[in-house]
């Protein structure tokens, strides 16, 4: 009796499941299939239909969780920043940034989660959201899941940096720095940190660790060179002293690149202009003619130089 009313039991229950497991699996088959149209949709730029594609998959299978992140971006390409603060044209954003925040949330494959982060960081941008404070949490995440990676560190200053925040983006580029010690573009990109906050002498000690880690590159120093040169030129508030200071700085800075490429165009043309600043800045007038002597002679070699460049000229 007992065993009658348990098979029976059980039966009734393989009965009303296999119904379940079936439709269950016919939506997910449903899901793959149209999985593979919105794929081709948005392959084709149809991002609308794209849109309704990727929400049916998630509508039949929730967890074909990289839909999200298609789903997200076919809303993100729609967005127009010209056409900011029209009703529809927000909740494309706003959906966009919903679904990428999903793919972060779900997604098991760790270079997609990635990339759902780095869109979902542009999507908060200025040209869009607009909310960098949104931005910070979610680019600390991106450098605890890849912490070797420099690029999120420099992303996370320049977001301080665009907030004013000075202190908090150097902080960052110190770590960055103490990572990839060895990294030239690293301390390039440092060096133009300190150049847009007005840092010069940090940018140039930044500008020398890239050189010394370069000792073969000729743009390295004429890089370091030319910043001299800037300094020397553009800076009003200097005296006749401290020009000819960056002036002299700057020549053998272009000297060590010319060392190494005697025929580079640009050392030799900033040679020329820091060589007659020299000469306009001494009173001695046979030395401050033979500076422009010789800066006519790198002036000439750099104008032959650039017409063999050019083709105007033979070799």
């Amino acid at each position: 009796m007992h065993t009658r009313s348990f098979g029976t039991r059980l039966a009734l229950i393989v009965m009303v499941s296999l119904p379940l497991t079936s439709c269950q699996y016919i939506d997910q088959l449903q899901a793959i299939r149209t999985f593979k149209d919105a794929n081709i949709a948005y392959q084709r730029s149809d991002y609308p239909h794209a849109v309704e594609l990727y929400t049916e998959v998630l509508d039949n299978d929730p967890s074909l969780t990289v839909a999200h992140f298609y789903l997200a971006n076919s809303y993100d390409q729609q967005y127009r920043p010209s056409l900011r603060g029209e009703r529809e044209n927000e909740e494309m954003l706003e959906m966009a940034i919903d679904h990428y925040i999903t793919s972060v949330d779900t997604e098991p494959n760790v270079e997609l989660r990635k990339l759902s982060m780095q869109y979902l960081v542009a999507a908060f941008g200025p040209d869009k959201a607009n909310a960098p404070a949104k931005s910070e949490p979610v680019l600390q995440m991106m450098i605890e899941s890849d912490p070797a990676n420099p690029d999120n560190y420099f992303v996370l200053s320049k977001l301080y940096e665009d907030s004013g925040l000075f202190e908090e983006a150097e902080e960052v580029l110190t770590r960055v720095q103490d990572l990839r010690a060895d990294d030239p573009v690293v301390h390039m990109r440092i060096a133009g940190f300190y150049d847009r906050n007005e840092e010069f002498e940090r940018t140039i000690e930044a500008l020398g660790r890239r050189a010394a880690l370069e000792p073969d590159n000729p743009e390295a120093y004429y890089t370091i060179g030319n910043f001299y040169w800037q300094k020397a030129f553009r800076d009003f508030q200097i005296s006749d002293e401290e020009e000819m200071e960056y002036v002299m700085l700057g020549l053998e800075q272009l000297d060590l690149a010319l060392n190494l490429n005697a025929d580079y165009t640009e050392a030799l043309t900033y040679k020329n202009i820091l060589l007659r600043m020299q000469g306009n800045l001494t009173d001695d007038l046979d030395a401050r003619e033979a500076l422009i002597e010789e800066a006519d002679v790198l002036r000439e070699r750099a104008e032959e130089l650039m017409k063999i460049q050019r083709g105007g000229g033979a070799n």
